[in-house]
């Protein structure tokens, strides 16, 4: 699409990483934020959502299968800490500021401007879009090799320092363990624009309410709601303080 070329050179992401599109909308469409097409309405293509809920998918199963074929002695719970770990938003934008996505990133002006957590997680969803795209253009083991390449060396980082101790994350582990139920999180209410939205998350065990949380993204409410619901069973010895 000729038109798009002034907008991004997404050659030298290519370049960076190897791979040569076949389709190379589908490569845009990955960065392109939805506050963009608020300010480009003749902008062909949409924005990259649908590419973020495809590739949240393919990089949790990638890191599944990794995990399960190397520590084929280790609980369902302790994976499940380690993958949350290996894919939670801290991680993905901290692999897509290494990649230098923030330069390809197809923003509105006002969106361009935020820095901390709200990059953050644009970065983290991005990345989930971009490897959405490359399922689709190259299939799933272009996407494995790239995944072990850039996300999965990582994971050493995440044993040593223990990353994989977040509330989250323990709570799933000690309820598998103590009440054999895997926690599920719902949206209660969620209120705010667009680019400063802020949710109020329930986790629950079955049908039970086992904790609530809020926070300016799903996964810091998540966070927030783990966290209660530890406090709430009285399971406060297994949350990490370091």
């Amino acid at each position: 699409m000729d038109d798009l070329a002034p907008v991004k050179d997404f050659s030298l992401l290519e370049k960076k990483l190897r791979i040569a599109f076949k389709n190379k909308e589908l490569l845009t469409q990955a960065f392109v934020h939805r506050s963009y097409l608020n300010e480009n309405k003749e902008f062909k293509l949409q924005h990259n959502e649908r590419l973020e809920f495809l590739g949240d998918a393919v990089l949790e199963l990638v890191v599944t299968e990794y995990l399960y074929k190397k520590y084929p002695n280790y609980s369902e719970g302790k994976l499940t800490s380690w993958r949350a770990a290996m894919v939670n938003a801290k991680m993905l934008s901290q692999i897509a500021r290494e990649l230098d996505f923030g330069e390809f990133l197809l923003l509105s002006r006002g969106e361009a401007k935020e820095t901390g957590k709200a990059r953050e997680y644009i970065l983290a969803n991005t990345f989930e879009s971009f490897i959405g795209s490359l399922y689709l253009d190259q299939g799933y083991k272009v996407c494995q090799k790239l995944i072990e390449k850039i996300v999965l060396t990582k994971l050493p980082q995440v044993l040593e320092s223990r990353l994989f101790e977040d509330a989250k994350s323990k709570l799933q582990e000690v309820a598998q363990e103590k009440v054999g139920v895997t926690p599920t999180y719902a949206v209660l209410k969620e209120w705010g624009p667009d680019h400063a939205k802020h949710f109020r998350i329930g986790v629950y065990f079955d049908q039970e309410l086992a904790g609530e949380g809020e926070g300016s993204s799903k996964q810091e409410a998540e966070e927030s709601a783990a966290r209660q619901a530890l406090q709430n069973k009285h399971w406060n010895e297994y949350i990490n303080h370091s």
